[in-house]
């Protein structure tokens, strides 16, 4: 039964990571997010997926940000709140219903709301030690 959790495991941080992925060129869907789970789902049953996450130098920095301090940067608050204001504009000139035109956009406030209160994460200073 222990291999039947790791391959459920396996098969959450894969489709996290692919959808991550997807949302690199797909606007609208979020990248960070499901990289976020991806991590979080390697840890539990692919470690060797999780440290090379970890040791990527696009997404690792993300990830240990959140992990240590539940930080995002700045930048990624930005483009979240842009993606949502267009997500909310698009759909106000859709054929949605009344109730989620009111509904959606009070759920992403919120959302927003809590990504701007979060931490930014720290720049790590390095010291020359060549000048020592």
């Amino acid at each position: 039964m222990m291999w039947l959790r790791v391959l459920c495991w396996r098969v959450l941080a894969i489709i996290a990571l692919l959808l991550g992925l997807l949302g690199i060129p797909l606007p609208g869907l979020p990248t960070v997010p499901f990289v976020l789970l991806s991590a979080w789902a390697a840890g539990k049953g692919w470690p060797a997926l999780e440290l090379w996450l970890l040791q990527h130098p696009r997404y690792g920095p993300p990830i240990i940000a959140w992990r240590q301090h539940g930080a995002v940067s700045r930048r990624a608050k930005w483009l979240a709140s842009v993606m949502m204001t267009g997500s909310v504009v698009l759909m106000w000139y859709s054929a949605a219903p009344a109730l989620l035109k009111v509904i959606l956009p009070l759920f992403l406030a919120g959302v927003a709301s809590w990504l701007w209160l979060r931490p930014e994460p720290v720049p790590v200073m390095i010291e020359d030690k060549a000048n020592d």
